[in-house]
């Protein structure tokens, strides 16, 4: 399946913060350690030049990764139109069978992380409940069988 090409302000920030550290800050630092290592001389059995190699390897794949995804998102805004309804970006509070209350935002999928209450706007819950609104029961087919969830609030204010 192919992932969605949109993000947040919030995770296109966090995406751009991650590139500018990569390549200005960790990058640079990285060289001069793998320059100094090398200048001790055999390189074969110099643990700090091996690793240091292999870290810029790592390094460059993910600011390619990074320089090429963040050129096919779309950074979407919320829209005072959407009040009321489930869309991108927004914060939905839900209860399910045993009354339990669990809050998600939908984000894009190089953002999720469901420690802060974020899941892919890709995910089996986020596509159940987009364009739903208060009130509405949703149905999620999870790996553990299907789950049935109220949504009790929608929200597009950013959460503390």
């Amino acid at each position: 399946m192919k992932k969605s090409n949109y993000i947040t302000r919030a995770g296109w920030d966090r995406l751009d913060k991650e590139l500018k550290f990569l390549w200005k800050d960790e990058r640079p630092k990285i060289t001069r350690s793998v320059s100094e290592a090398a200048a001790q001389g055999d390189r074969s059995e110099n643990a700090e030049y091996i690793y240091g190699k292999r870290r810029l390897r790592e390094i460059d794949r993910r600011v390619r990764f990074l320089m090429k995804r963040t050129e096919d998102l779309t950074i979407v805004y919320p829209d005072v139109q959407q009040e009321g309804r489930v869309f991108f970006g927004a914060w939905v509070t839900l209860v399910n069978e045993d009354d339990i209350e669990v809050i998600y935002r939908l984000v894009g999928p190089d953002e999720w992380d469901v420690k802060r209450g974020e899941i892919s706007i890709d995910s089996p819950m986020a596509r159940a409940l987009l364009g739903k609104s208060v009130d509405d029961e949703i149905v999620v087919h999870a790996p553990d069988g299907e789950r049935v969830f109220d949504i009790v609030s929608i929200s597009y204010k950013l959460k503390e």
